[in-house]
């Protein structure tokens, strides 16, 4: 729709930031197809969240669908998980070679996995996938005592290792790793990676509510890469990103001005 609204500027796909990663937990076939016909321009990757991609009836049709709409994809890092628990890292590679995954996700968040053995993990991942690493614990309790100078060792080991950006954990429920357990943002902490870490860009934070949209575009902007981002939110997370909503309609950089 044209307009002659002073917006701030955003970036056609394919970007390289301002990146919205939805999650699909399992919505129905038709729907799906639906969703992502309406917000394709929005959405820049679809993770099949936890081991969901295992009992989706429909994953060949969603899978195709993204494709038709040029949407990148991949698994879950909890199914990531039980393939390394096991013993079956290899079976994993191969899954989302025949799947047609484009992207990888390798995370730790629920198991005790070796960081030199994550960082070789993400080495062979990286030469036939783009690799999209997770920082940070799923449990509450575990995260409260991962310190600042631990996430950003984690996060530098995983993009010297290849990864090509690293998401830092909130969960599906915005509860755990950069949110305390009431869901409140870790405040010091954010400063702490945004200080002393990698460029924005690199970095995927987990915003599954509105608040913590809120917050991190304010507080990095519109142009923050963003992820667990729900189907039914990519629309509104956009109008977020504009300044179209009352909760960004000032954003730091956006044209400012009266009645004309």
């Amino acid at each position: 729709m044209t307009h002659s609204l002073e917006l701030p500027a955003r970036a056609a796909k394919p970007r390289t930031k301002g990146l919205t990663m939805v999650i699909d937990n399992g919505a129905p076939v038709r729907w799906f197809e639906d969703a992502v016909a309406s917000a394709a321009d929005f959405i820049d990757l679809v993770k099949f969240g936890w081991g969901t991609a295992l009992v989706t009836a429909g994953l060949k049709e969603k899978t195709e669908t993204l494709r038709q709409h040029g949407v990148p994809y991949m698994f879950g890092g909890t199914l990531f998980e039980i393939h390394v628990l096991q013993g079956r890292f290899e079976e994993y590679r191969a899954l989302c070679l025949e799947r047609g995954c484009g992207h990888v996700e390798v995370s730790d968040g629920t198991i005790d996995l070796d960081p030199a053995e994550k960082a070789r993990c993400i080495t062979r991942l990286a030469a036939d996938f783009t690799v999209v690493s997770e920082v940070g614990f799923k449990d509450p309790r575990r995260s409260e005592t991962f310190a600042p100078s631990q996430w950003l060792g984690a996060i530098h080991r995983d993009l010297d290792a290849g990864a090509a950006a690293v998401i830092l954990e909130a969960r599906e429920s915005g509860t755990s790793g950069i949110c305390r357990a009431d869901g409140e943002v870790r405040f010091g902490l954010i400063e702490d990676v945004l200080d002393a870490g990698p460029p924005a860009d690199r970095l995927v934070f987990e915003a599954p509510t509105k608040e913590l949209q809120t917050y991190f575009i304010r507080r990095v902007g519109g142009d923050v890469n963003l992820g667990n981002i729900a189907l039914t939110d990519v629309i509104a997370l956009e109008t977020l990103r504009l300044g179209l909503r009352s909760d960004t309609l000032s954003l730091p950089g956006a044209p400012a001005g009266g009645p004309r």
